[in-house]
């Protein structure tokens, strides 16, 4: 059995538009879903263990959101991790062998932007740490530095695409473009058609391009940890 660390963002506002965002739920469940179902320990944790919102549109009472959401949706013990999720600054990353990051418009918010989400990466690599994220969930990766360079500088990443954005109509909304800030920082970003399965691995760096994709990384981080 291994154990494995999600950090979730807990950003709940789309910027100054009034809209609400938050974690995708489908990104979350159906990683969280296989690994449980392999017998694998996992812990959700938020920056200051923030209860996690989940976004309007990967919410299964509203949206055809996913077999694996609609599952979490209905299991108790699940929904009551989004109220009560484990403090990130309490975690000891000795301990797990693997890190998450599922995905959400807020992560461009929070997690991109926090120097302890930032460092914990950047241990969890040194450390040989698997490290694996999916859609913007590669934006906690921004910010992250391994002997003075970025993390992700000439590794295969793959990430919620500048087409895939605009097909949201929030170019204009995030922060910064996931695609183009992973290119800046020297990734070579890989990318399969909009809102289809696509995800990469390389070595320990495991990254999947939409919600379309989290079983897809899910399944590469469950051979990585075999």
């Amino acid at each position: 059995m291994s154990k494995i660390l999600i950090i979730s963002t807990a950003h709940s506002e789309m910027g100054d538009t009034g809209e609400k965002t938050g974690l995708w739920l489908e990104e979350l469940a159906a990683p969280y879903y296989a690994l449980k179902d392999g017998g694998h320990d996992v812990t959700v944790a938020t920056l200051g263990g923030k209860t996690i919102p989940i976004d309007p549109n990967s919410d299964p009472e509203q949206n055809d959101a996913g077999e694996a959401a609609e599952r979490f949706a209905k299991d108790a013990d699940a929904m009551a991790i989004l109220n009560a999720p484990a403090v990130l600054a309490e975690q000891d990353l000795a301990t797990y062998d693997a890190v998450f990051v599922p995905g959400g418009h807020g992560v461009v918010w929070d997690l991109a932007d926090s120097d302890e989400v930032a460092d914990l990466l950047s241990r969890a690599w040194k450390a040989d740490k698997i490290i694996a994220s999916v859609c913007h969930g590669p934006g906690a990766l921004v910010g992250v530095e391994v002997d003075g360079a970025p993390l992700v500088r000439g590794k295969a990443v793959s990430a919620f695409t500048n087409s895939e954005e605009e097909t949201t109509g929030l170019t204009g909304v995030v922060p910064f473009l996931l695609e183009t800030r992973l290119r800046e920082l020297g990734a070579d970003l890989r990318k399969g058609p909009d809102f289809k399965p696509h995800a990469v691995r390389d070595g320990r760096l495991i990254t999947g391009q939409n919600p379309q994709s989290s079983v897809k990384v899910a399944e590469l981080l469950i051979d990585a940890l075999q």
